[in-house]
C-alpha cells in the first residue's frame, strides 16, 4: 500500500512539472510558425528538445526514485557499499550521449544549409523585394520595384517570397519576425540578406533583438501579410501619399528618435539604400569598387561574411566612421 502511494506521489510530481513546463509554452510564438522557414526552424527546436528529454527525464526520475528507494530508513533496499563498476551502465552512459550528439550534428549540418538566410525560397510566384534600413531607433522599408517606402510597418502578400536586403544607418541591430523565422544581423557598411514567406494572412510582430541603445525597447513593427489584391491596393494607396522620401526627408527621419509614426512615402530617392551603406565603406576604395566587392562576397562567401570582411579589412585597412559629434573613428572588425 505504501509502495503504491509513493509511486502515485512520484508520478504526481512528474506530471506537475510537465504541466508547468508546457503551460509556459503558450506565448512562445516561435513555435507557432506561419511560414515555411519558421516551420522548419520550429521543427528543429522541437526535435532538439525531445532529444534533450532523453537524458533529462531519466535523470530527474532517478534522482527522485533513488532518494526514496535508497533512503537510510529503508532496510529492505539492496545495500552494496563495495559496488564499483557495471559494463551495462557504462554502455548506456556513453552510447546515449554519443547517439544524441550524432543526431544533433547531422540535423545541424543539414538544416544550416537548407535554412541558409541567403538562399532564395523556391516558388513559382515572383518575390517581393524589400530594402531594410535600421536607424536609431526605427525601421525603414523600401520597395524598389514600386518606388515606395514605409516606416515601422511592413506589408507584403502571403504565399509570396519576400527578399530582404538589410543595412544599418547606425549601430548593429538584429531583424527578426519570430513567426516567420530566421533572425539576421543588420550592420553599418555591410549588406545582409534574408528570404522569408508567410503562408497565412495576418499581422506578426517584427522587432530588433540586438540591444542598440536607449530606444531599443520600442524598435519594433507590424509585419502584415495580406492577400495579393489587398497588397496591390496598399501599393496604390502608398503611391498617392503626399510624403516623399528625398535626402532631406531621410536625414530628418534618421535622427535618433523613438516611436516614429507609421509614414508612407510615394517616392524614394534613387539608390537610397546603397547611399546609406556606402557612407561607411570609404575604407574599401570608392563606391563602385566597394559595391563590386560586396556583390562578390554575397555571391561566393555569404556563409562566412564576417571572415571575408576581416580579410578585406586586412587587405584594404580599417573602416573609417564618423560619429555624431563629427569625430572620425577608425573602426575594426573587433569593434563589432
Amino acid at each position: 500500500m505504501m509502495k503504491k502511494n509513493r509511486y502515485k506521489s512520484l508520478m504526481g510530481v512528474v506530471l506537475l512539472l510537465g504541466t508547468v513546463l508546457l503551460s509556459s509554452c503558450s506565448n512562445m510564438v516561435v513555435l507557432d510558425s506561419k511560414g515555411p522557414i519558421g516551420s522548419e526552424e520550429a521543427f528543429l527546436i522541437k526535435i532538439a528538445f525531445i532529444l534533450m528529454l532523453i537524458v533529462v527525464l531519466p535523470v530527474f526520475v532517478m534522482v527522485i526514485w533513488f532518494s526514496v528507494r535508497y533512503r537510510a530508513s529503508n532496510k529492505k533496499a539492496t545495500y552494496k557499499p563495495n559496488w564499483a563498476h557495471s559494463h551495462k551502465i557504462e554502455l548506456v552512459v556513453w552510447l546515449v550521449p554519443i547517439a544524441i550528439v550524432a543526431a544533433l550534428s547531422y540535423l545541424t549540418w543539414v538544416k544550416t544549409h537548407e535554412l541558409d538566410p541567403y538562399k532564395p525560397i523556391v516558388s513559382d510566384v515572383k518575390p517581393v523585394r524589400v530594402e531594410v534600413i535600421s536607424t536609431d531607433w526605427n525601421w525603414l522599408f523600401i520597395y524598389p520595384d514600386y518606388n515606395i517606402a514605409v516606416v515601422n510597418h511592413l506589408v507584403f502578400p502571403a504565399n509570396t517570397p519576400v527578399n530582404f536586403r538589410l543595412t544599418s544607418a547606425s549601430v548593429m541591430t538584429s531583424f527578426f519576425i519570430p513567426q516567420l523565422g530566421s533572425q539576421i544581423y543588420v550592420m553599418a557598411g555591410m549588406r545582409t540578406k534574408l528570404h522569408l514567406q508567410a503562408d497565412h494572412e495576418g499581422t506578426y510582430l517584427g522587432q530588433n533583438i540586438e540591444y542598440s541603445g536607449t530606444g531599443y525597447a520600442t524598435m519594433h513593427f507590424d509585419a502584415v501579410a495580406t492577400s495579393k489584391e489587398e497588397f496591390e491596393d496598399w501599393v496604390e494607396k502608398a503611391k498617392q501619399s503626399p510624403d516623399v522620401l528625398n535626402m532631406a526627408t531621410y536625414e530628418k527621419f534618421a535622427q535618433p528618435n523613438t516611436d516614429y509614426p507609421v509614414t508612407t512615402y510615394s517616392s524614394v530617392a534613387p539608390k537610397l539604400f546603397d547611399h546609406v551603406m556606402m557612407q561607411f565603406m570609404g575604407w574599401m576604395g570608392g563606391t563602385d569598387h566597394a559595391m563590386k566587392m560586396t556583390d562578390d562576397m554575397d555571391d561566393t562567401h555569404h556563409m562566412h561574411g564576417m571572415q571575408d570582411s576581416t580579410k578585406m579589412q586586412e587587405e584594404h585597412g580599417p573602416m573609417i566612421m564618423q560619429s555624431d559629434s563629427g569625430h572620425v573613428h577608425t573602426k575594426t572588425m573587433e569593434d563589432k
